[in-house]
């Protein structure tokens, strides 16, 4: 399995997991979307965060292998 499919299967059930506790939860329903919308707002930084290690870590990865390829 890929480490980018492990993380956005983590992040999913975290997502999942956060969002049935806070509807699960005895609020008021207007207090309920406000902790929905912070939730969300807290899964997309940290998503769009795991985004970039992963996107620096590819870059990193290609550009490793471009610098292989050129020596020979």
């Amino acid at each position: 399995m890929s480490t980018g499919k492990v993380v956005l299967g983590v992040l999913a059930g975290v997502a999942v997991g956060a969002a049935l506790g806070i509807l699960l939860a005895p609020d008021k329903g207007s207090e309920t979307r406000k902790k929905i919308s912070k939730k969300g707002e807290d899964i997309m930084d940290d998503l769009a965060e795991k985004l970039d290690e992963l996107l620096d870590t590819l870059t990193e990865k290609a550009e490793a292998v471009k610098e292989e390829v050129s020596k020979h």
